[in-house]
C-alpha cells in the first residue's frame, strides 16, 4: 500500500459516517465483507511430512482469506519418490546417514506407494465445506481445490532436469499477467519452483525477450521457504534469480516439531492432549486425517524415523526397535507439529497487513536482516537425536540487544484455528463463534512531522453480538527504534505523539486490537502505519 500525505488530525467525516451504517447493517454477509483485504495468489509446494500434512489442514481452513493456485507435490532431502526404473540415489549428509543410519543409496525415501496426502486433505475439506460456507461464503468449492491438485518434481532430491505437470503450473502462472504478487511456498524442497524458473530460463535466455521476462518474474514472485531442504535455492535459484524476494520468517509462533519443548506456560496448554482432543483431533474428517503424538498412524509402512503414531513406548525402547529416535516421546494426543505454518500464516487477512511487505511481521514472524539466512536443514556439525531437535524446536530472530519483544501470536493463532475446526462440524451460524470485526477511520497509511500529534479512531463491531476489548499498541517492526506514547490505550479513540527525536522518513507502526468474549476468544487487528515527513 502506498504512502499518502495526510494532515495528523485524521477527522470522522464522512468516512466514519459510511462506515457506522455499514457496521450497523444487521446483515451477517455484510458484515464479512467489510473486512476483505486483497486475497494474495498462492502456491503450495509440499513434500508428505508429518508436519506439511498437518499444515495443509490449516492452510485450508484459511483458503477463505487466499487465492489458491496450486496445491503442489514435491521432494525434499527427507521425500522423494524414485523413478520406479531401479535407480538409486545418494547425497552426502542426507538424513539416511544420520542417527547411525546407512540406508542409502536407495531408489526411493520415505515416499509412500500412491502418495495422496493432498488429495486426501482437500477430500476431508470437501465432507466439510457445506458447513464452512455457512461461516464465511468465501470458501472456495472443492473441485476448484482439486483442479489446482499437481505432481512436482517428487523423483529425486534437488532434481529439477524435466518439466512436470507442477513445475508447468508454475511457470503458467509465473508468466501470466494477473496483477499482484505470486507467494511460492516451498514446504519441501525447491525443486519443483527451480524447475518453472529454468524452464523459463531456458525458453528465453537467448531472446530479445529475455530482461523483460527475468524482471517481470523477479518483480512478481516471492518465495516462502521452510528452509532450503533440498539446496535447489542456494545452487540454482539464488544465483541465477537473484532479485526474487526470499522470506525466511523469524521470532513469531513456533508451530513446528517439539513446540512444547520449549513452550511458554502461556503457549503451553494449547499443546497439551486435552486442548488438542477437544479442539482439533476429534473435530470431524479434518481433524480424523490431522496428526497427533500416538495417534497409531505412519505415513510411510516401516519408516525408521516415524514413530510418532506409537504409544507406551520409551524413547530407549522406540532405539531397540530400530527407530532413529530424533525427537522425545510425548504425551499421546498432544501436538506433533505444523513446521510450514509460518510460510502462510502472514497471508491472513487478521488486519496485521502482514503480507504487505516481509518486515511488518504478523502470526508467521518477521523478516529480520541478516548477513546470510542459514539453512537449519543443512548437515549439523553434531548429528545427533538432540542437535536435530534443538534446531527444528528452536524459532530464532538473530536478537539484537535492545530489540523488543516480538509479541506472542500463538495463543490467537491456536483460537483462532480451534474456531474454524469447530465451523467445520458446524451447520449452523449461531452456534460458533465468528471473529470481531476491527476498523480504523481514515488512511491506514500517512505522513506527520516529529510533535505532531495524530489522532486514531477506531470502530469495532462482532457478527455474534459479543462483547469486544479493544487496545492500542505499538508494534515495534518500524525504522522508529524507540517507543511511543498511546493515549487511552483501551479506547476507540486515541492519540499519539509523534516523538521528537523521530527523522523524516522512519515509520511507525501501530494497531488496534480487538478481542471478542466469545468461546473461544478470537482476535482481529487494524495496523496503522505513519511515516514521518519533515516540517
Amino acid at each position: 500500500m502506498s504512502v499518502r500525505q495526510h494532515k495528523y488530525y485524521i477527522p470522522f467525516g464522512l468516512f466514519g459516517i459510511g462506515l457506522l451504517l455499514v457496521l450497523l447493517l444487521p446483515n451477517r454477509s455484510s458484515a464479512q465483507s467489510s473486512q476483505k483485504q486483497a486475497r494474495p495468489r498462492i502456491v503450495v509446494t509440499a513434500d508428505p511430512e508429518l508436519d506439511d500434512n498437518n499444515s495443509l489442514i490449516r492452510f485450508l481452513l484459511y483458503s477463505s482469506d487466499l487465492n489458491i493456485e496450486g496445491l503442489i507435490y514435491a521432494s525434499s532431502q527427507f521425500h522423494w519418490k524414485g523413478d520406479g526404473k531401479g535407480t538409486k540415489w545418494f547425497v552426502q549428509g542426507r538424513e539416511y546417514s544420520r542417527f547411525g543410519l546407512d540406508l542409502c543409496p536407495c531408489e526411493s525415501w520415505r515416499w509412500a506407494k500412491d502418495e495422496r496426502f493432498i488429495h486426501n486433505a482437500v477430500d476431508a475439506y470437501a465432507k466439510v465445506y457445506p458447513n464452512l460456507k455457512v461461516h464465511n461464503p468465501a470458501y472456495p468449492a472443492p473441485d476448484v481445490l482439486r483442479s489446482k491438485i499437481k505432481y512436482g518434481n517428487i523423483e529425486f532430491d534437488g532434481d529439477y532436469s524435466k518439466d512436470t505437470p507442477g513445475s508447468d503450473l508454475i511457470k503458467s502462472l509465473m508468466l501470466d499477467d494477473k496483477p499482484g504478487p505470486l507467494f511460492l511456498t516451498a514446504w519441501g524442497g525447491h525443486s519443483t519452483i527451480a524447475r518453472a524458473l529454468k524452464s523459463i530460463q531456458e525458453q528465453y535466455e537467448y531472446t530479445t525477450q529475455w530482461e523483460v521476462v527475468k524482471n517481470k518474474i523477479s518483480r512478481k514472485v516471492v518465495l516462502l521457504p521452510s528452509g532450503d531442504q533440498d539446496d535447489t535455492y542456494a545452487n540454482y535459484i539464488k544465483p541465477n534469480w537473484p532479485d526474487i524476494e526470499y522470506r525466511q520468517f523469524r521470532g513469531g509462533p513456533n508451530y513446528g516439531y517439539g513446540a512444547q519443548l520449549r513452550a511458554t506456560p502461556e503457549n503451553a496448554v494449547y499443546l497439551t492432549s486435552s486442548w488438542m482432543k477437544e479442539n482439533v483431533s476429534d473435530r470431524g474428517p479434518l481433524g480424523t486425517i490431522y496428526r497427533v503424538w500416538g495417534d497409531g498412524k505412519q505415513m510411510v509402512k516401516g519408516d525408521k524415523l516415524d514413530y510418532f503414531g506409537l504409544s507406551g513406548y520409551t524413547n530407549d525402547q522406540l532405539k531397540q526397535m530400530g527407530y532413529a529416535v530424533w525427537m522425545p516421546v510425548q504425551e499421546k494426543g498432544s501436538w506433533l507439529g505444523e513446521g510450514d505454518n509460518h510460510t502462510f500464516m502472514n497471508m491472513l487477512s487478521n488486519g496485521l497487513r502482514a503480507y504487505e511487505a516481509s518486515s511488518y511481521g504478523g502470526w508467521g514472524g518477521r523478516q529480520v536482516p541478516e548477513q546470510e539466512t542459514p539453512n537449519i536443514f543443512s548437515q549439523p556439525a553434531d548429528t545427533s537425536a538432540q542437535a536435530m531437535v534443538a534446531a527444528l524446536s528452536s524459532n530464532p530472530v538473530n536478537k539484537k540487544a535492545n530489540e523488543p519483544a516480538y509479541p506472542n501470536f500463538f495463543p490467537a493463532a491456536q483460537q483462532d484455528f480451534a474456531a474454524r475446526m469447530k465451523w467445520s462440524v458446524t451447520p449452523t451460524y449461531a452456534n460458533a463463534n465468528h471473529e470481531p470485526i476491527v476498523q480504523v477511520e481514515g488512511p491506514l497509511s500517512f505522513m506527520a512531522a516529529a510533535g505532531d500529534k495524530v489522532r486514531l479512531h477506531g470502530a469495532v463491531s462482532d457478527p455474534d453480538g459479543d462483547q469486544v476489548s479493544l487496545r492500542w499498541w505499538q508494534f515495534q517492526t518500524g525504522s522508529y527504534p524507540g517507543k511511543v506514547v498511546i493515549t487511552n490505550p483501551d479506547s476507540k479513540q486515541t492519540e499519539v505523539q509523534i516523538p521528537s527525536d523521530a527523522v523524516a522518513g522512519q515509520t511507525i507502526h501501530l494497531v488496534l486490537e480487538g478481542t471478542d468474549h466469545g468461546t473461544p476468544a478470537l482476535t482481529r487487528y487494524q495496523r496503522v502505519i505513519v511515516t514521518v515527513r519533515n516540517k
